[in-house]
């Protein structure tokens, strides 16, 4: 067997929220949207530099207070490009981990935690 894309459903509650936090702050793009029929829940599927989400409100879609892991390149850049945002709701820091990254964690409004890290010079052949 071999994976072609994992792709992480979210569970959200409120689809404005949801747009301020990964497409306004995040820079994620809206690929597209769905929903059954007028005034029902959103699926939708969100996407930057790779990294592709769906989000979703429909009940039993995904669990609150989910974790995602992100192996990438370029978290320093990405860091301040965020915290230079100035987005009222996280202020996320910048740590030297334990296991040889640098990484920072982002948390929606949700509860779900989106962590970026990026393997440290000495631990990329690894």
């Amino acid at each position: 067997m071999k994976a072609e894309k994992v792709i992480p459903t979210l569970r959200i509650f409120d689809y404005n929220k949801a747009v301020e936090f990964y497409v306004d702050w995040l820079g994620f793009k809206i690929n597209w949207e769905h929903h059954f029929e007028e005034n029902t829940p959103v699926y939708m599927e969100v996407e930057k530099d790779g990294i592709v989400f769906h989000l979703s409100e429909h009940h039993g879609d995904g669990t609150p207070g989910s974790h995602v892991f992100i192996w990438c390149d370029g978290v320093k850049d990405y860091h301040t490009e965020l915290i230079n945002k100035k987005y009222k709701y996280n202020r996320p820091g910048i740590e030297e981990t334990f296991y040889g990254a640098l990484a920072f964690v982002v948390n929606d409004p949700f509860n779900n935690k989106i962590s970026f890290n990026e393997k440290l010079p000495e631990h990329k052949e690894q």
